[in-house]
């Protein structure tokens, strides 16, 4: 009967102590983004800050930093990924952009987390996220269903004068 009620014990214990750490380290420790996502809109409050060369984007519900931004003038969402060399466009937001790649252009092997993936480079003449405009981006189309969602990679991002994560912002600056 002891090591019944011990045991009991111990699970309650488990029970209240498990879910209050596990809630402190996700909300501490944002998951990494996965090249393949769900799609969710992208965020629409990332906003310039008071001074026009910068933009702060808030993390969204899944950890995630989401922007709405254009390519050549063109509205389009973007992920802001990090881990991503270069822009990655999704085949239907490439076709949007006149952007139609053929079979032989998918040249560019890129490792993902779903595995190995051709893409065919391209350049986007202007891309810009608030505020803020970079030129001649390098990017690459992904072949469809490859993407769920546009990423903003480094291409873009080591062309801004400074980008860092800070109390859950994004915050990029040129």
């Amino acid at each position: 009967m002891r090591s019944v009620l011990t045991f009991t014990a111990l699970a309650l214990a488990c029970g209240v102590i498990v879910p209050r750490y596990a809630a402190q380290y996700e909300s501490s420790h944002p998951g990494p983004a996965n090249l393949m996502v769900a799609r969710q809109p992208a965020n629409a409050a990332a906003q310039s800050s008071p001074d026009s060369d910068s933009v702060i984007v808030p993390r969204d519900a899944f950890g995630h930093f989401r922007s709405e931004g254009r390519i050549d003038g063109r509205s389009v969402g973007f992920l802001i990924d990090t881990g991503a060399s270069v822009i990655a466009l999704t085949a239907d937001d490439a076709a949007m952009l006149g952007l139609h790649p053929g079979n032989s252009e998918y040249r560019v092997l890129l490792k993902t987390a779903n595995g190995v993936v051709r893409a065919a480079p391209t350049t986007l003449d202007m891309v810009e996220i608030g505020d803020i405009m970079v030129r001649d981006v390098a990017a690459v189309v992904m072949p469809d269903g490859a993407l769920d969602e546009n990423l903003l990679g480094m291409s873009f991002l080591s062309r801004l004068r400074h980008f860092e994560y800070s109390e859950g912002k994004m915050v990029l600056e040129q």
